[in-house]
């Protein structure tokens, strides 16, 4: 059969790439240019962040979402810090003691500015403390007072010793003090008796003395039972007079400061408390362990100073875990335990933004174990409660502090991958009541004459941020186009800001190398290659195996039922596409397209997807009156990975109408793109890295010139080829063609017309689809032979037999 010539031309190199022309941008190097104010492509985000800050109702914080290098932190901190930089400071948070109880730390809320006057004014009183304590308890006229209270109290001692001494002398009985105490002697003629004089005494007389003494030494205990209760007094007495010498001497400097904060109750609360426990417990302080002084209590630990901030916080922690936004209670080790005080109390991320905002990467907020339950937690009582997780969850049972939970009014910003967002937004229900708006950036945006400038401005913003040399306007031409190709899309620009600095960087390193003051496109060129030589080694050992024959693909001839898709491959940033050789053989069946990647468990979803629309476009064309006869095999070949999408529908289905017809397909052309069940075919990604794949093995193998690609219609606008691409099909070298169903493909294929239905529905005689039909038909017919033998055969099998039932034995 006479096979017809291409219908379909190819496509002119002009719509392979899409130029910026360099003349259209107004300046000679981005040195002119002035740096962009706003975050570029970025409005839909920036409207909704500025409108989840400015609402102050409760729930409204913000999860910004977009892939890593979008510039997320970036837009969060810019925006943010701008509007922060219009409001005024937040108040000072500070813990300080609680002397009625001291286990429970109480927080101290002062204006901006004066926590921090109010710790140095606590830690300048406690300096003070120390001289002017010890100099009051050492003056002269607190010893004389201290002898005189003493002395008083010796001279009641021997007053009442006296008067008792004397009242026992004159019953003849005399008071004697030894080292051992007091005891009493009989007396005659007021000298005392001696043992031998006493012996001689006659019994009545010495029995009476007995009975005296014990008498008068029931009376001497009553005498003494008064000290201890004197002694008490004189305590109380110097007790009372020790306090009167203390406030006498701090008391002035605690007006001071009762002065200065006259206007804060809280303050004036806790220094009537301190000065009151100064004036119980002066006497502890020469008694200060390694732990802890006794004048620390006197301390403020401040939280935050914001004396010097110009606006409200805006902070950013990397490291999300539980203490380090929520606080932590530290301790020092003595003699064996540890011990802790309110001056141990760390602040956590939240205290640090309290007033502001906080920004959390997502990812590292939900890997920390507890983290993301302990902000929730604050978020929704409003309040931050410093514990730690072995007493939130019972795995400690030692007394700890305490403190006193403080106020928490914050904005939250999480950014994050918008899988974060979703997967939170559908299990977790406290999330939208937390997170109510949603600020999605844009992976690419309109490459319009008015965004190629701002991308331009975008190019002078980092690069003088990045202290690189300047551009000239033809590399950001070729910048731009890159952009552009990075989108996947000539008419769109690609807002990936962290790829964009890193061949800034690379590009101005290439500069350097040259010894040029200005980064010209060659050096943005030369970036680009050595990035892609950098990842491509695993690209190169693959073409190799087809151009050494180990991996079989053909670039000329015909074969019925094979054509060469083309897979994409993504290995970090390296995007790098190669053929892949797709057969399909036909037979007698009960209508089953067989894909044999699913079989063996290497087809994805997607990809089976796929293969079953083909099954129903051979029903829906070829078998409107007629049950769907064939059985199929599809199969990527040498294919030992996992297969996924329906990219390669489209050679799929035309490996089969050809093994269906008969009609070999040219294997200098390789196919791209997803078929429906119309037959109308679907855009793809990937379509340039799928071409220059491609390309690259037929020019290592020797342009024809009759070699190619064909892809989707609607992947054209798509195409921003490499250079030397288009350059051969300038030259007539290879060919790019555009197809919107699989009846341009199979006839571009296999060079057959395709033959459409006429209004009665009847195709032109030995066409693509007319050979396909009657291959269709003849398959059904052999299904109905078939299955018309098989009913005879299983009739016959089914037949009664008779048989002769055996003679008897006799």
């Amino acid at each position: 059969m006479k096979k017809s010539r291409h219908t379909l031309p190819p496509l002119d190199p002009a719509q392979l790439y899409k130029p910026c022309d360099p003349a259209l941008l107004a300046f000679e190097t981005t040195a002119e240019l002035e740096d962009l104010a706003e975050i570029f492509g970025q409005h839909r985000a920036v409207e909704a962040l500025r409108f989840g800050v400015a609402i102050r109702n409760d729930g409204y914080n913000v999860f910004l979402m977009g892939p890593a290098g979008v510039g997320r932190y970036s837009l969060a901190m810019k925006e943010l810090q701008a509007k922060a930089a219009a409001e005024p400071p937040p108040p000072d948070w500070c813990y300080v003691n609680n002397f009625k109880q001291p286990h429970k730390p109480r927080a101290l809320s002062l204006p901006t500015g004066r926590g921090t006057q109010f710790q140095r004014h606590m830690r300048d009183f406690v300096a003070e403390l120390r001289s002017v304590v010890p100099a009051a308890f050492e003056s002269e006229e607190y010893h004389n007072r201290v002898e005189a209270l003493n002395g008083e109290f010796k001279q009641r001692q021997e007053q009442a010793l006296e008067a008792f001494s004397q009242g026992a002398r004159a019953q003849g009985i005399a008071l004697i003090q030894t080292p051992a105490g007091f005891t009493l002697a009989p007396l005659k003629d007021d000298k005392l008796v001696e043992p031998d004089e006493f012996d001689k005494l006659s019994e009545e007389e010495k029995e009476r003395i007995r009975t005296l003494i014990e008498q008068i030494e029931d009376q001497l205990q009553k005498v003494l039972h008064q000290f201890p209760r004197w002694r008490r007094e004189r305590h109380a007495k110097l007790r009372d007079f020790n306090r009167d010498t203390i406030a006498l001497s701090v008391g002035h400097l605690i007006d001071e400061l009762r002065t200065q904060y006259a206007d804060l109750p809280g303050v004036i609360t806790f220094l009537d408390e301190a000065l009151g426990d100064i004036i119980e417990n002066a006497g502890e302080w020469g008694e200060a362990d390694a732990t802890e002084s006794p004048l620390e209590r006197y301390q403020v630990n401040l939280l935050d100073d914001y004396s010097a901030a110009s606006g409200l916080p805006v902070v950013f922690e990397n490291h999300p875990t539980y203490q380090n936004l929520l606080g932590r209670i530290e301790h020092v080790a003595h003699m064996g335990t540890l011990v802790t005080n309110f001056s141990l109390i760390k602040p956590g991320a939240l205290h640090h933004a309290n007033g502001g905002t906080l920004i959390l990467d997502a990812g590292k907020l939900l890997t920390q174990p507890y983290a993301w339950e302990g902000l929730k937690r604050a978020l929704l009582s409003r309040e931050i409660r410093i514990e730690s997780l072995g007493e939130i969850f019972g795995l400690v049972n030692t007394l700890s502090l305490q403190p006193q939970p403080i106020p928490l009014n914050v904005k939250v910003v999480l950014f994050g991958e918008r899988l974060f967002y979703y997967l939170l937004y559908q299990y977790d229900p406290d999330f939208a009541d937390l997170f109510k708006v949603a600020a999605d950036m844009e992976e690419e945006v309109v490459r319009s004459p008015e965004n190629s400038q701002l991308y331009a401005r975008m190019i002078a913003t980092m690069v003088r941020s990045q202290a690189l040399r300047p551009f000239d306007r033809a590399a950001v031409a070729r910048l731009i186009e890159h952009s552009a190709r990075l989108s996947g899309d000539a008419a769109m620009l690609h807002t990936h800001v962290r790829s964009l600095r890193d061949l800034l960087v690379e590009a101005d390193h290439f500069a350097q190398e040259a010894g040029c003051a200005v980064v010209a496109v060659a050096d943005v060129n030369g970036a680009i290659s050595a990035r892609i030589h950098r990842a491509d080694r695993l690209h190169r050992s693959q073409r190799k195996d087809i151009l050494d024959g180990t991996v079989l693909i053909d670039t000329t001839g015909l074969h019925v039922g094979q054509v060469n898709g083309l897979a994409a491959i993504t290995l970090g940033s390296h995007l790098f596409a190669q053929p892949v050789r797709i057969t399909a053989t036909t037979r007698l069946g009960d209508g089953n397209v067989i894909d044999i990647e699913r079989e063996v468990e290497l087809g994805g979803a997607i990809h089976s997807k796929g293969v079953l629309i083909l099954s129903s476009f051979l029903a829906m064309r070829y078998s409107h009156s007629a049950p769907l006869s064939l059985n199929a095999s599809l199969v990527f070949e040498q294919s030992y990975g996992g297969v996924e999408g329906d990219s390669a529908s489209l050679a799929e289905l035309c490996a089969l109408l050809s093994a269906l017809s008969g009609i070999p397909v040219i294997q200098g052309l390789a196919v791209t793109g997803s078929v429906n069940q119309y037959g109308q075919v679907q855009a793809v990604g990937a379509v340039n890295e799928k071409i220059e794949g491609y390309f690259d093995v037929c020019q290592a193998r020797g342009l024809t010139g009759h070699q190619g690609v064909l892809l989707p219609e609607s992947n054209v606008r798509h195409l921003m080829l490499r250079e030397d691409v288009v350059a051969a099909v300038r030259a007539g070298q290879f060919q790019v063609y555009a197809v919107k169903d699989v009846d341009e493909a199979i006839e571009l294929l296999t060079g057959v017309p395709a033959g459409s239905p006429d209004a009665e529905g009847r195709v032109p005689p030995d066409s693509i689809n007319d050979r396909v039909a009657r291959q269709m038909i003849e398959l059904s017919l052999m299904r109905k032979a078939y299955g018309s033998a098989v009913q005879k055969t299983r009739a016959v099998r089914k037949k009664p037999v008779c048989r002769k039932p055996p003679a008897s034995s006799r």
